[in-house]
């Protein structure tokens, strides 16, 4: 570093731990960017680059139609666009021309309106929980995802710095040989945590995916995974007993998906959202030292008109296949705190930036380059006078909210996500097996033998679903089962590494 950037890492650091945040809680969500959820609230938010700044940029399908960004009210989008490392390559090319054809290209025979969708913003005051946060609090609109792809090796540097060269998702063949994305073995925040003797914890529904993090299998990690609804309980103790780190991961499989990843209806996220700020803000005492953090990790295909900044820092050697240069598209980012004021922070930041405020208030070390050289969100906390009076009291999302429009969307969707996360759950069950007795190894080897036929059934019923009755009920119980089993992974991985040890419930 120069001089100049050594001042501005030392200044950050003595602002990080001269504030009066003791505890940071991160919440994850899926496949957004920022002109769609956010842009609106440049009509609030005077110099935030919104969607008026984008009125005038336009995206063709490379069909003869040329499409604007235009206000949206589809809460399921029923085709989930293409957000893997080379099609946000091609999204973003040109000056982020190119999302639209992107997604024509993968859906050829889509609805000109499914296109615009691609293009389209939801209005201010249509997300209760988000446009309300991004009202009274500070939103960044210079956030983007750590490169451009998709959601695990932007997860990855979220909690670690780094995806160690990954910048894909395993499917096809490539998911059969599970070591390039069992073996991310670097350390991640929570090692750092661990060794200055900080408390965490991780709240999920049904499959964290921060156990693909190889040390977040070792039972002292285990032991620090909690079902969600012992969030509730937890924010209402004793401000001192909180976690002084919190990532929540949201449900990845089921009708209740509430992740925010299409098609599923984005208000069951919202109400996500809602849940864990009404949580924080109940208890006063844990409220006035706490900073959420309401991220996304990346933007899921959707368009934003501000192209990704091409001067990044490398977070290591690992660039072989990508040089990590190039940051992701814009997302979602809110800091939520009453040390936070109402407004736009418009420093440059990436996943890193949580990072790298961590590190600085506790005097970790950095975790990877990119970390180091990041700029870190306690820029947005005051560090002088009174926390905030008048900050929401509830947020209210309604049930009528929550019905979606179209219940079959949510019924036979799948995703490369979750996709993905079955596969690692199969590699966590077959480590597993191997350390049982011949009898239990023989009765799981029939398990998967006829999972497997289960699962091929399962793609088949997706296919050709409208061919009988029979097919989709197969499907959906298929599809139940499937999701059934890869939750169970993390229960026999927690049993096993310590005889009692099991997330908590109440």
């Amino acid at each position: 570093m120069d001089d100049v950037q050594l001042s501005n890492a030392a200044r950050q650091q003595a602002q990080a731990q001269n504030d009066p945040i003791r505890h940071v809680v991160l919440l994850l969500m899926e496949n957004h960017s920022f002109d769609q959820m956010l842009g609106c609230l440049d009509e609030v938010h005077e110099g935030l680059d919104g969607v008026r700044n984008a009125a005038s940029k336009t995206n063709d399908d490379g069909k003869g139609h040329t499409f604007s960004p235009r206000p949206t009210r589809v809460r399921q989008m029923k085709l989930d666009p293409d957000h893997g490392h080379s099609a946000v390559l091609s999204q973003i090319d040109s000056n982020n021309s190119g999302f639209v054809r992107s997604f024509a290209n993968d859906y050829p025979n889509s609805s000109l309106a499914a296109r615009q969708n691609i293009m389209g913003y939801y209005p201010r005051g249509f997300l209760p929980a988000l446009h309300t946060l991004g009202e009274q609090f500070t939103v960044c609109d210079r956030w983007f995802s750590s490169l451009p792809g998709p959601t695990w090796p932007n997860r990855y540097f979220a909690l670690s710095g780094t995806s160690k060269g990954q910048v894909g998702m395993p499917s096809g063949l490539d998911a059969l040989n599970p070591r390039w994305y069992t073996e991310q073995d670097q350390d991640t925040i929570f090692d750092r945590l661990n060794d200055a003797k900080k408390t965490w914890t991780i709240y999920f529904y049904d499959f964290p995916a921060s156990l693909l993090f190889k040390n977040q299998r070792k039972a002292e990690n285990l032991a620090n995974y909690r079902y969600f609804d012992n969030f509730f309980p937890d924010a209402a103790g004793s401000a001192d007993a909180f976690p002084e780190f919190v990532l929540i991961e949201p449900k990845y499989f089921g009708e209740a998906q509430n992740d925010d990843h299409p098609p599923h209806n984005i208000m069951k996220a919202e109400k996500l959202i809602a849940d864990t700020y009404n949580a924080l803000r109940s208890n006063q005492a844990l409220w006035e030292s706490t900073l959420l953090v309401v991220l996304y990790d990346e933007h899921g295909g959707f368009y934003d008109h501000v192209p990704p900044p091409s001067d990044s820092v490398a977070p290591d050697e690992h660039t072989s296949v990508f040089d990590f240069r190039r940051l992701g598209v814009r997302v979602p980012a809110l800091l939520v705190s009453p040390w936070c004021d109402r407004g736009v922070c418009q420093a440059q930041f990436d996943h890193c930036s949580v990072l790298k405020y961590l590190c600085d208030k506790w005097g970790l070390p950095p975790l990877g380059k990119r970390t180091e050289a990041s700029s870190s969100v306690g820029l947005a906390v005051r560090t002088t006078g009174t926390p905030r009076a008048d900050t929401p009291q509830f947020i209210r999302v309604s049930n009528q909210s929550l019905i979606p429009d179209h219940v079959e969307l949510e019924k036979k969707s799948s995703n490369n996500n979750q996709r993905g996360l079955h596969h690692f759950a199969d590699f966590l069950h077959t480590e597993l097996d191997r350390l049982e007795t011949t009898a239990v190894v023989s009765a799981a080897n029939f398990a998967r033998a006829e999972n497997r036929w289960v699962s091929l059934k399962n793609l088949l019923g997706s296919a050709l679903i409208g061919l009988g009755e029979w097919l989709s009920k197969d499907f959906y119980r298929a599809r139940d089962l499937r999701d059934e089993r890869t939750s169970h992974a993390f229960t026999r991985l927690s049993q096993r590494a310590d005889g009692a040890v099991r997330p908590h419930s109440e």
